[in-house]
């Protein structure tokens, strides 16, 4: 089949760099340019098929604040007509351009299992550091001060414990294998009741409560939907039992942000490891930022060198599969 005119691909100027050949490879002869949007906002709109929003592209932008290269990849996504597919770097699409674009019947597509396991070992290592009391060590020294874990700072045993994680993705499930490891009991919330594994309790979301009170760690690794913004309020932390820690590498909107900090505050909750925020970026004058039981994140848990290369490897798949689709 001969495409009616070249198909025009939306990409950053290092993704173009990087993916020239690769991207011709899976074209194997069709017409194709691959297009940079103007990197200044109010820039003029480009007319494209396909988009592929890399992280140099959204940058330091976040869902609440979005700066000049993201803001002009917008401009171009709404002012393309004939726009068809939408991939973005990220494991979920839960930003208002996604919602705008898809009801316009624009395909958008996400990376998926690109960084669950970055993201899970995260999650791991904010559950060691809390165990193992890390931030409090870390805080004796900046003050030079020989502060041995005895007393009321000894550490509770791992094994024997008992997880509530929340999401059973790729990085909910890589959570759960981490800490059965550990020997840490895990139970899982996702969107139906039935059983994740064989032995596995399994909830339904909104049956948290149902479980809260014998959990020493709440382990949020679910999407931001309809069913899961706010779960996490008041009501979970005064279920939860006394002592208990978080861990959000999910979404800010599945805690009620206000009620969290009253959690902390009267020691519900003995701790929190967050990665995620209901508005990001955290505001300077957020309690979150000097609480001593805080770990504060930039929503960085799926961050590494890594990414890169499978969220391309996971596009050029997916441009296979639309190259297929447009000669059916």
């Amino acid at each position: 089949m001969t495409f009616a005119r070249p198909l025009r691909i939306l990409l950053s100027a290092k993704a173009r760099d990087r993916l020239g050949q690769e991207i011709a490879a899976v074209m194997d002869g069709r017409r194709f340019e691959l297009v940079t949007a103007s990197p200044a906002r109010g820039g003029e709109p480009v007319d494209v098929d396909v988009a592929f929003i890399t992280r140099d592209v959204t940058g330091r932008s976040t869902k609440h604040r979005v700066l000049e290269t993201l803001e002009s990849f917008y401009t171009s996504l709404r002012g393309s007509p004939a726009l068809r597919w939408v991939h973005v770097h990220s494991t979920g699409a839960d930003r208002p351009i996604f919602a705008e674009l898809k009801a316009r019947d624009v395909r958008v597509t996400t990376s998926s299992g690109a960084n669950a396991e970055v993201v899970a070992q995260t999650a791991l290592g904010c559950v060691l550091a809390m165990a193992r009391r890390f931030p409090m060590l870390f805080r004796a020294q900046q003050r030079h001060e020989w502060s041995p874990l005895m007393g009321e700072a000894l550490p509770v045993d791992l094994p024997g414990q008992s997880a509530l994680v929340v999401g059973w993705g790729p990085i909910g499930k890589r959570i759960a294998q981490f800490l059965r490891m550990l020997e840490v009991t895990v139970i899982v919330a996702r969107t139906r009741a039935e059983p994740a594994a064989a032995g596995l309790q399994t909830i339904a979301y909104e049956s948290l409560g149902d479980v809260a009170g014998r959990i020493d760690w709440l382990i949020l690794a679910c999407p931001l939907t309809d069913r899961t913004r706010g779960l996490v309020d008041a009501r979970i932390f005064g279920a939860l039992k006394r002592g208990a820690r978080l861990v959000n590498v999910a979404r800010g909107e599945i805690v009620n942000e206000g009620d969290l900090v009253e959690a902390l505050r009267d020691g519900r909750l003995a701790g929190a490891s967050l990665d995620v925020f209901e508005f990001e970026p955290l505001d300077a004058a957020s309690p979150l930022w000097d609480m001593e039981n805080v770990f504060v994140m930039p929503h960085s848990a799926g961050h590494s060198d890594g990414n890169e290369g499978r969220v391309d490897r996971i596009f050029l798949a997916y441009l296979r599969e639309l190259i297929g689709s447009m000669e059916r």
